[in-house]
């Protein structure tokens, strides 16, 4: 682990994994430490992974100002980490969530970045909206699974916002390729990795600017790679491939069967990918 200050302060938190290329990783959640990414499927083995802990998060500092956890505001932590590193420009991953930070980093430090890989994209920071009709072409794909029964009515309900607790348990399934025992314990180790407060912060009043996002976007000429899951509900194929549509340089791809984590679902496929990409 090595740390570098933020802008304000706080003390922010690295690992570092593999050798040869540098690429930093940028974690989702929102709000959830680098420690579920692990190795990213062996990714380390092909490049070097600099997997950042967001403020609040793993072993980064806690900030003074909680306001500090919102999405715009973390762009300044990638910049600073950059600076630390003494790269011209990064290589940068960033899932889920984190995507929307990788988004408005692109955008306001365009010179910064030589290529953009964006796994299983949230879509927040530039305005694009996943609807229950796409969600649900996905979750029908998985109607020969055991839990599908209990799953689909736990989606439905969140639907129609009834949902309980449970049911947000139950559509946990959906999130990974295969519902196996290691995603079984991937999922309960994400329950302790992420900062709930900090979450809650990350989308707050004023975090996005869609249209100043897009807009940026739009110019931004270098190579950036979408990952999707075919079977990914969180962040379904056709919303990846709209976003994709924002920048001039994109390559779509779509894991077959994957789901939220394409590491786990099929590593050697995952990492083959994106180094191919990278390298």
């Amino acid at each position: 682990m090595s740390v570098f200050p933020a802008r304000d302060g706080t003390k922010l938190a690295y690992h570092v994994l593999g050798e040869g290329t540098p690429v930093v990783c940028l974690p989702g959640g929102p709000m959830q430490d680098s420690a579920y990414l692990g190795d990213l499927g062996g990714l380390s083995g092909r490049l070097q992974l600099i997997l950042s802990d967001s403020r609040g998060t793993g072993r980064s500092g806690t900030p003074a100002d909680t306001g500090s956890y919102r999405c715009d505001h973390l762009v300044n932590d990638v910049e600073a980490l950059r600076e630390h590193l003494g790269l011209d420009r990064i290589d940068l991953l960033a899932h889920s969530a984190g995507t929307n930070v990788a988004a408005m980093y692109a955008a306001r430090y365009p010179e910064c970045i030589g290529n953009l890989v964006l796994l299983t994209p949230s879509t927040r920071a530039v305005g694009i909206i996943a609807t229950p009709e796409m969600r649900r072409e996905v979750v029908q794909l998985r109607a020969g699974e055991p839990w599908f029964v209990q799953g689909s009515a736990a989606f439905e309900a969140i639907q129609a916002e009834q949902a309980t607790h449970d049911d947000w348990e139950a559509i946990t399934p959906f999130t990974y390729g295969r519902w196996d025992a290691a995603a079984r314990a991937h999922h309960a180790s994400g329950d302790r990795q992420r900062n709930e407060e900090a979450a809650a912060v990350f989308g707050a009043e004023g975090a996005f600017d869609p249209p100043a996002t897009r807009a940026a976007l739009a110019s931004f000429g270098e190579p950036v790679l979408l990952l999707a899951g075919e079977l990914d509900v969180a962040a379904p194929p056709s919303v990846v491939a709209e976003l994709a549509g924002l920048f001039p340089n994109a390559r779509l791809v779509t894991q077959p069967g994957g789901g939220h984590f394409p590491w786990l679902d099929d590593p050697v496929w995952f990492s083959t990918t994106v180094a191919a990409f990278l390298q």
